[in-house]
């Protein structure tokens, strides 16, 4: 199913992707950036993926078209090897809250504390 519309939201730091069917996703930057499908973050196996760490603050700075399946994000921290294609985007919408709290599950298990938005460390 391809988006009827993406619009980045870069002050709120959302992505929000409109569905045919009328559903809407709001995905942060931060979200999107530490399960980008590229093998720096996932790896190149099962279980070789890397966790990303210090992405609060990560926005997106450009969002290029591949072909009719798929968006390129380019990150402000200078990633841009992932590619987002619909249905990876539609899975991350249905399953963001599990797949969040999964996230800072394993940022609390490595020990490290995420600061709040603008907190400068």
């Amino acid at each position: 199913m391809t988006p009827t519309n993406i619009a980045l939201h870069q002050k709120s730091r959302i992505l929000e992707i409109s569905w045919p069917d009328g559903v809407t996703h709001q995905l942060s930057c931060e979200f999107l950036r530490v399960n980008s499908p590229s093998a720096e973050v996932q790896g190149h196996g099962i279980g070789q993926g890397t966790l990303q760490i210090g992405k609060e603050d990560v926005n997106i700075k450009a969002i290029e078209p591949i072909g009719n399946y798929a968006i390129q994000l380019v990150f402000d921290d200078n990633h841009d090897s992932g590619l987002f294609d619909w249905d990876l985007l539609r899975s991350f919408g249905e399953n963001y809250d599990t797949m969040w709290a999964d996230y800072l599950k394993q940022l609390e298990e490595k020990g490290y504390e995420r600061k709040k938005p603008g907190q400068i460390i």
